[in-house]
């Protein structure tokens, strides 16, 4: 039994999900595979792309999957930080400009 909500073991599990679904899964994993090709960005980038996001939306399987492709990519510890206060900069950007959407109500509303 896991000690938390999550498990690890869930993340080498991730193929079953086409068990109880199988054409919607088998898309899924076909558009998933070739997002992560190299195109106009290389597969490193894209690993660093998926890093931060993985910080920002909170997943901890996709934050152990893209640590661990990050270091077979030959990302380094600082190249991953910075990758996540990135993400976290946008993240924190996007909560403080919707105080834009607060300030007009509360102006529309307390006058």
């Amino acid at each position: 039994m896991s000690k938390t909500y999550y498990d690890p073991a869930d993340l080498r599990n991730f193929g079953k999900i086409t068990d109880w679904s199988e054409e919607l899964g088998e898309k899924f994993f076909d558009y998933y595979g070739k997002v992560f090709e190299e195109g106009a960005l290389t597969a490193r980038e894209k690993s660093l792309i998926a890093l931060a996001v993985s910080h920002v939306v909170k997943c901890p399987y996709c934050i152990d999957a893209y640590t661990q492709d990050g270091l077979k990519r030959g990302i380094t510890k600082e190249e991953m930080m910075e990758a996540v206060h990135a993400g976290a900069a946008i993240e924190s950007g996007a909560t403080l400009v919707h105080g834009v959407q607060m300030m007009k109500k509360y102006d529309k509303l307390s006058h």
